[in-house]
C-alpha cells in the first residue's frame, strides 16, 4: 500500500450553481416530507440566468395526488425556492431571487415504480433504485473525513460566514476551493498548494482592492490548516483574474453535478448517485448515508483507521445484495469479521430501506443543510446529520468480543 504521495481535493461554496440547484432540490424535499413523511420526491433543478426550473416526479398526501395540485401549492413551492436563493444571497442583475422565472414541471411519480418501492400485505418497503452506494471514513481529521476535503470545506464556510454577516463585503456567493496535501506515512505533513477563486464586488481584481481580497483569502486559509501543514504552500487566489460573473449567470447550474464534494472528494469510490432532490427511500441517498454511519463507527471503534464500505440493492428488493468492508489493511480484527458484526445488530434491520430510514430518522425536513459544505463530516444536532452519530461503537465491539 503506498504511503508518500500528493492527493487534492476540491469543495465548491453554496452559490455555486450547482449548489443552487442541490439547495433548491433540497429546500423541496423539505416541504414535501413537512406536510407527508411518507411523501416520494425526485425533484430536479436547473439554475441559469434568471431562470429555474423544476423537473421530476412527486406524490405528496395533501399537495398532490391523483394528479392534481392541492389549492395554494404551486404558490407555496415558489415561495420555497425564492426563499431558498434570497438566503443564499444572490441579488445581482442577472440572478435575483425576486426577478427570475420559475417553470414548475414536477409531475406525479410513475405508479410502476410505486408498486415496487411501497410495502404491501406480502411484502416489505423495496429500494427505490437498483445501485452500488460508499461510506468511507479516515482518522485524518477529528470529524473522520480526508484532510484534503475537510480543509476545502471549512475555508468556505469560513468565506460564506464572512460574507453573510459582513465581515467581507466585497465577496459574491459563488466560489471554490482545492486543496493539495502531502502524505508521508499516510498522513499529511503538507499543503503544497491552495486554489481559492471567489466571486467579487467590481474592482476587487487590480490594485489595493485585489491585494485586500488576496490577503483576506491567505488569512482565512491559515486559520483553517494548521500553520505547521503551510510551510511550503503555493496559493493561486482568483487565478483567472477577474471573477465578477458567477453563479446560475455565468455558468448554469445543476442538481447533482457535485457528488465527489458532497462525499470524500476522490478519497473513497462512489457509486455515481447523487443525493439531492431525493426522499430517503431512494437508497442513493439513505444507504449512502448509512454506509457512511457504519464506517465511522468502525473507524471511532478502533477497529481501523481507514474504512470503506459498499452496499448494493435491486430495485423492488429489500435485503441488500451484498455488503462489503474494506479496513485497507488497518484493520484489527478481519474485515469478514467486521461485516458480519454489522449483519449480527438488531436495531440495523438487516439494512433493508425501510430499517435504515428507521434508524436513522430520516423521513423528516432536514436536508437542505446537507447540500452545502458536504453530506459528510457534519456535526450531528437533534434531527441532523443523524449518520454523523457515534452510537454504534459498542455495538459493534460487542459483535466482536
Amino acid at each position: 500500500m503506498r504511503t508518500d504521495y500528493l492527493f487534492t481535493s476540491e469543495s465548491v461554496s453554496e452559490g455555486h450553481p450547482d449548489k443552487v440547484s442541490d439547495q433548491i432540490s433540497d429546500s423541496i424535499v423539505d416541504l414535501f416530507l413537512s406536510k407527508d413523511a411518507e411523501a416520494r420526491i425526485a425533484c430536479e433543478t436547473l439554475t441559469t440566468t434568471q431562470l429555474v426550473v423544476l423537473a421530476g416526479e412527486i406524490r405528496c398526501k395533501g399537495v398532490f395526488e391523483n394528479g392534481e395540485w392541492a389549492p395554494g401549492a404551486k404558490e407555496e413551492i415558489e415561495a420555497t425556492v425564492r426563499r431558498t436563493v434570497r438566503e443564499i444571497g444572490y441579488e445581482q442583475d442577472g440572478f435575483h431571487w425576486e426577478k427570475f422565472e420559475l417553470i414548475n414541471r414536477l409531475h406525479a411519480q410513475s405508479p410502476h415504480i410505486a408498486q415496487g418501492v411501497d410495502a404491501s400485505s406480502n411484502k416489505d418497503e423495496g429500494a427505490g433504485d437498483q445501485g452500488i452506494m460508499f461510506g468511507y471514513a479516515t482518522d485524518e481529521t477529528p470529524d473522520l473525513m480526508p484532510a484534503t476535503l475537510y480543509y476545502s470545506h471549512k475555508i468556505l464556510e469560513r468565506m460564506a460566514a464572512d460574507r453573510h454577516s459582513g465581515a467581507a463585503p466585497f465577496l459574491e456567493p459563488d466560489a471554490k476551493s482545492q486543496v493539495t496535501l502531502r502524505y508521508e506515512g499516510s498522513l499529511p505533513v503538507a499543503a503544497t498548494a491552495v486554489v481559492v477563486s471567489t466571486q467579487h464586488a467590481p474592482g476587487y481584481d487590480e490594485g489595493d482592492k485585489e491585494a485586500e481580497l488576496h490577503a483576506y483569502v491567505r488569512r482565512i486559509v491559515a486559520e483553517v490548516i494548521p500553520p505547521v501543514l503551510l510551510r511550503e504552500t503555493v496559493y493561486y487566489i482568483n487565478p483567472t483574474g477577474s471573477f465578477e460573473i458567477g453563479g446560475p449567470d455565468g455558468d448554469a447550474g445543476l442538481t447533482g453535478r457535485k457528488i465527489i464534494v458532497d462525499t470524500y472528494g476522490g478519497a473513497a469510490p462512489h457509486g455515481g448517485g447523487a443525493f439531492s432532490g431525493k426522499d430517503p427511500t431512494k437508497v442513493d441517498r439513505s444507504a449512502a448515508y448509512i454506509t457512511r454511519y457504519l464506517a465511522k463507527n468502525v473507524v471511532a471503534a478502533g477497529l481501523a483507521t481507514r474504512c470503506t464500505i459498499q452496499i448494493a440493492y435491486a430495485i423492488g428488493v429489500s435485503q441488500p445484495l451484498s455488503l462489503y468492508v474494506d479496513t485497507h489493511e488497518t484493520g484489527t480484527v478481519g474485515d469478514d469479521k467486521i461485516e458480519a458484526a454489522i449483519l449480527s445488530i438488531a436495531k440495523l434491520g438487516g439494512l433493508t430501506p425501510r430499517a435504515i430510514r428507521t434508524h436513522l430518522g430520516l423521513n423528516k425536513p432536514i436536508y437542505r443543510p446537507t447540500a452545502a459544505y458536504g453530506h459528510f463530516g457534519r456535526k450531528p444536532v437533534g434531527d441532523l446529520f443523524p449518520w454523523e452519530r457515534l452510537d454504534l461503537v459498542d455495538d459493534l465491539k460487542a459483535a466482536l468480543a
